[in-house]
C-alpha cells in the first residue's frame, strides 16, 4: 500500500510540474525581483521529496534486477535507466538549486541557471511519472 501512495504522490509530482512548466508564460509576468512564479516555491520541494524517493525506489528495482541474474531484459534496461535518470536530474536540480539560495556563487549567468530549469523541469516529469505509475501498479507488494 506504501507503493501505491508513493507511486500516486509521484504522478502527481510529474503532472503538477509538467503542466506548471507550459503554462507559467500564460499567467506570469516576470520581473527583476521575481522572474518565476511563487508556484515554484512549493514545487520546489514537493520536487525533491519526489527525487529522494525516485532514488531510493529506483535503486531497490534497480539492485533487484541486478540480482536477479537474468541478464539484460527490458526490466534490467528500464530500472537502470530510472535509477541513472533520477540521479542525474537530481544532480541537475541540487545544483541548480543551491545556486538559486547563493547568490554569492556568480560562475555562470541568469541565462544558464533558467536554461538548466527547463531541462530539469522538462525531464523530472517523465522519470517520476515512470517509476509513479510503476509503483502505482506494483502497490500491492
Amino acid at each position: 500500500m506504501l507503493k501505491k501512495i508513493i507511486g500516486i504522490y509521484l504522478v502527481l509530482v510529474a503532472v503538477l510540474v509538467g503542466v506548471h512548466t507550459v503554462v507559467e508564460p500564460l499567467y506570469h509576468v516576470s520581473t527583476e525581483a521575481r522572474p518565476y512564479s511563487a508556484a515554484w516555491d512549493v514545487l520546489n520541494v514537493m520536487m525533491i521529496v519526489a527525487l529522494v524517493l525516485g532514488i531510493v525506489y529506483g535503486y531497490l528495482r534497480k539492485t533487484a534486477v541486478d540480482n536477479d541474474g537474468g541478464g539484460v531484459s527490458r526490466e534490467y534496461l528500464v530500472a537502470n535507466t530510472l535509477f541513472y535518470g533520477f540521479l542525474f536530474v537530481s544532480i541537475l536540480f541540487f545544483w541548480n538549486w543551491f545556486n538559486l539560495h547563493s547568490p554569492a556563487f556568480t560562475a555562470i549567468e541568469d541565462e544558464a541557471v533558467s536554461l538548466v530549469w527547463i531541462i530539469i523541469d522538462a525531464l523530472l516529469p517523465l522519470v517520476t511519472g515512470a517509476m509513479g505509475v510503476h509503483l502505482a501498479r506494483s502497490g500491492g507488494d
